[in-house]
C-alpha cells in the first residue's frame, strides 16, 4: 500500500514524520530530497526569487519535481518485507501526484498558526510567510481530498497521540483489506 502525508507549510509534517519514525515507520520527505539537490546557500537566494515570480518557480519545479518523484517511487517500491514506508509530499495536490497513492493523510493547522510558526521557527517576516502560503493550495482544500486528516493546532504531545491513532487506523485498514 502506497501511503503519503501532505499538508500545508508549518502544519507539523516534519514533527509528524519524526513520530512516525519513532514508531518504526520509514519516511522520505520530498523537501529533504530538494535540499539534497539544491545547496542551502542557493536555496535562500532562489527562494527570494521564486516566491515573487511564479514563472521562475514553475521553471524550477519542472526541473526538480521529476527527480523528487523518481526518488519517492523508488523508496516506496523497495520497502523491506514487513516495513511500512510513507512519503511526505507537501505539494502532493499541486503537482497532481495524488493518483500515485492509495492512502493520503493530511496534516492541517489554522492559517494563523501557520503564519505564527513560520515567523517564530523559520524567521520569516509576515510578508514572506504569506508569499509561501500563496504558493500552495489552502490546507483546508487538501484536507477535503485526504483519506485521513490530523488537526495540529495544539501541542507536540497531542500530535504524537494523533500519530499513533493514524498508525492504528492504517493497520486496521490494511488488515481488513488482507482478509
Amino acid at each position: 500500500m502506497r501511503v503519503v502525508v501532505t499538508g500545508g507549510i508549518a502544519c507539523g509534517k516534519s514533527l509528524f514524520s519524526r513520530y512516525l519514525e519513532l514508531n518504526g515507520v520509514e519516511t522520505l520527505d520530498a523537501d529533504n530530497i530538494v535540499h539534497e539537490i539544491i545547496p542551502e546557500e542557493e536555496r535562500k537566494r532562489i527562494a527570494r526569487e521564486i516566491f515573487q515570480d511564479e514563472r521562475k518557480r514553475k521553471q524550477l519545479e519542472a526541473r526538480v519535481h521529476p527527480i523528487v518523484k523518481a526518488r519517492i517511487d523508488e523508496f516506496l517500491s523497495h520497502a523491506p518485507n514487513g516495513v511500512l514506508r510513507i512519503a511526505i509530499v507537501p505539494l502532493l495536490f499541486e503537482v497532481n501526484w495524488n493518483g500515485n497513492f492509495d492512502i493520503i493523510c493530511c496534516i492541517s493547522s489554522t492559517r494563523e498558526n501557520q503564519i505564527a510558526r513560520m515567523m517564530k521557527n523559520r524567521g520569516y517576516s509576515e510578508e514572506e510567510a504569506l508569499a509561501r502560503l500563496a504558493a500552495q493550495w489552502p490546507v483546508e482544500k487538501k484536507a477535503k481530498l485526504a483519506d485521513y486528516v490530523i488537526r495540529n493546532d495544539t501541542t507536540p504531545e497531542e500530535l504524537e497521540k494523533e500519530t499513533r491513532k493514524f498508525l492504528l487506523w492504517l493497520m486496521n485498514l490494511t488488515s481488513s483489506h488482507n482478509l
